[in-house]
């Protein structure tokens, strides 16, 4: 049994990395600098627990923490200097089948909405940090997939993927119609990070040739 002054101890590290972090921290990292054999998981959770009702709560993103304003007080910090630019229709349908459909190329986009996908409308949700490039994937042409981030899940407030609206949840807040077809189904996305067994990982060349990278290896600014 660990000693309660040791997790007490290994509580406020942990506290600390959090709350010195422009963003969210990684598990790993955190559990790096705790006192050996303490649990990280165990203490983020009892640090979650006593935030829960708290004007701060800490948050889990994926593998990552972060300290966030409570959803119910958001309103009262909120400004408009630092409010992210509103998103087209457009760029909101697209963010939608990302989320929902990754890993998910150009083209299935726009199979899925009936309608061309402007680079514009991709580069926008790129430029949020919502969308990346994933892979390559093992099809003619190789084209490049979509996938979100983690950052994306910290806007929305969701600690995975998996937390994405269901069916009834989307129909209970008036974003489906009653109207749809009774097999219609909800997808639920395949991974986050890792590829999937048609996809192969982006490389410089590619980088390059998606003007992320500057010829001889230099990342653009």
């Amino acid at each position: 049994m660990v000693d309660p002054r040791r997790l007490h101890e290994a509580a406020r590290i942990a506290e600390a990395l959090v709350f010195a972090s422009a963003g969210p921290v990684a598990e790993g990292y955190i559990a790096d600098r705790l006192p050996a054999g303490v649990d990280v998981g165990h203490v983020m959770r009892q640090l979650k627990t006593l935030y829960a009702g708290r004007g701060v709560n800490l948050v889990q993103v994926g593998d990552h923490w972060a300290f966030r304003t409570a959803a119910d007080l958001s309103f009262v910090v909120r400004s408009e200097e630092g409010e992210v630019r509103k998103l087209s229709r457009a760029a909101l349908e697209v963010l939608s089948i990302i989320a929902y459909h990754q890993p998910v190329t150009r083209a299935e986009i726009e199979d899925i909405r009936g309608v061309q996908t402007s680079k514009g409308t991709l580069d926008v949700l790129l430029e949020a940090g919502w969308v990346r490039f994933r892979g390559r994937r093992r099809t003619p042409g190789r084209p490049v997939t979509f996938g979100t981030t983690k950052d994306f899940l910290d806007h929305f407030g969701l600690e995975e993927l998996r937390d994405l609206p269901g069916l009834e949840e989307l129909k209970g807040a008036g974003l489906l119609s009653g109207r749809i077809p009774s097999n219609f189904q909800i997808p639920l996305p395949l991974g986050e990070d890792e590829l999937d067994e048609d996809e192969d990982p982006i490389t410089s060349l590619d980088l390059e040739e998606l003007g992320l990278l500057t010829p001889g290896g230099k990342e653009d600014e």
